[in-house]
């Protein structure tokens, strides 16, 4: 576990101000890794399900509701994205644990500049569905 401290002047910003919201009530970023040379699938298993464990066991300690996460620290356990019709809900899933309420401005700004989702990865931020974004104008 990695902890980058947080609080001070930090939580003098309003979260709206930047993409990354975290600010009051957070002292300690904390990054959940595990590295292994060992080759095989039992092993990727077992050290997979020991971070797995850490982070379960971590659980009364943490920001609930949603269990927030910081998006440089991607983590593919809070959900992924297959950019289909549904990437907006499947967006949603993980955005918010990552930009809490400046999740849905975001969409928006996505969609203005790249309607077409290109730029995107298995935890991009989404575009708003076409007839949504058509129903707007």
């Amino acid at each position: 576990m990695v902890f980058n401290s947080y609080g001070g002047r930090m939580s003098e910003i309003p979260e709206s101000e930047t993409p990354v919201p975290h600010r009051a009530g957070n002292l300690f970023k904390i990054q959940y890794s595990i590295n292994w040379n060992e080759e095989g699938e039992e092993v990727d298993r077992d050290n997979i399900g020991q971070i797995r464990e850490l982070y379960s066991f971590m659980k009364p300690y943490v920001s609930k509701n949603p269990r927030e996460a910081y998006f440089n620290y991607r983590d593919l356990d809070i959900g992924t994205n297959d950019n289909g019709k549904n990437s907006y809900g499947q967006g949603k899933v993980y955005g918010v644990k990552y930009f809490k309420g400046n999740f849905d401005r975001l969409v928006k700004i996505k969609t203005k500049f790249d309607p077409d989702n290109f730029f995107r990865n298995e935890q991009s931020i989404p575009t708003l569905p076409f007839r949504t974004r058509r129903s707007k104008k």
